[in-house]
């Protein structure tokens, strides 16, 4: 029996409009977790050539694998994405996660945070920020929490804190494809 259980992942935009959907995805379960990432209630997903679904209908699919952190009562995910050459962090600044049976949802906030595999890395759609910040009338606390989250993420990036770490990366992914 496969340990890995199938999840959707859904982002939707303040209004409660779709942003993206990747359609498959496998939820590393708790006992295949580091201690410590099952002591912090961390869920893990693990995707490769999955679908995804954009507001517009569009659908493409995702090129590398991906191994997806979200970290509960944080404003911000993290998606690792193993790329030929190394590791590239794609950070989305965003809701608390919302897990309900096999669904994993938040609210995308627009800023991102992109660590590239030689460390440096630059914070993106702040233009994109500002522009809904007005359209979808972000409030002030949504606004705080936003840039909060984005501190506390820059600080575990430069702490090399987890979830920033490639090779447990590797590990969850070569321990799943093995799986298979």
């Amino acid at each position: 029996m496969d340990p890995y259980q199938h999840c959707v992942i859904k982002s939707f935009k303040h209004d409660g409009s779709i942003h993206r959907i990747w359609q498959h995805n496998w939820l590393i379960p708790a006992h295949l977790l580091l201690p410590q990432h099952a002591a912090l209630g961390f869920k893990v997903t693990i995707n490769f050539e999955t679908p995804i679904v954009e507001a517009s209908g569009k659908v493409w699919m995702s090129q590398v694998p991906a191994v997806s952190f979200f970290l509960p009562g944080q404003w911000y995910n993290v998606v690792a994405l193993l790329e030929e050459d190394g590791i590239r962090y794609y950070c989305n600044l965003a809701s608390p996660f919302a897990w309900h049976g096999e669904l994993l949802t938040y609210i995308d906030y627009d800023l991102d945070v992109i660590r590239l595999p030689d460390g440096s890395r630059q914070v993106v759609d702040e233009d994109e920020f500002e522009l809904h910040k007005a359209k979808y009338d972000y409030p002030g606390d949504v606004q705080e929490h936003v840039l909060q989250g984005l501190s506390e993420l820059l600080l575990q990036m430069d702490e090399h804190a987890a979830p920033f770490d490639d090779e447990v990366i590797m590990s969850y992914y070569e321990a799943w494809r093995t799986s298979l």
